[in-house]
């Protein structure tokens, strides 16, 4: 692992973790992105937002950062990981959690699209 990145975790080693440990999974893109789907599980912080908000981001528990494809997630996990969080980076982002035929929701609960 480089020193300035943050380690890495597939798609099901995550639904793995939320279920087990109490993980969160922290979703960083923007807003449209969000609204077409994201996993059930997530919260949503954009990126952009991340300055302003991260006293939401627990610190007791693995962070798990999902975005589109894994850049801008690792960048932010790698960011968390150098302030003391145990913060993961969701390796191929939000392609592989629906690759690995996870769910992904709307904000109504139906079925969403990766985009």
């Amino acid at each position: 692992m480089h020193p300035d990145s943050a380690p890495e975790i597939s798609a099901t080693d995550t639904a793995d973790l939320l279920t087990g440990d109490g993980a969160v999974l922290l979703d960083v893109r923007e807003q449209h992105e969000w609204d077409a789907g994201h996993a059930p599980q997530a919260r949503h912080l954009a990126m952009s937002e991340l300055a302003g908000r991260i006293d939401e981001i627990p610190k007791d528990v693995p962070v798990v950062c999902v975005c589109h494809g894994g850049g801008r997630s690792g960048a932010v996990a790698a960011a968390l990981h150098r302030s003391g969080y145990n913060a993961l980076n969701l390796r191929g982002g939000m392609v592989a959690w629906d690759t690995a035929g996870l769910p992904v929701i709307d904000d109504a609960g139906s079925p969403g699209a990766v985009i």
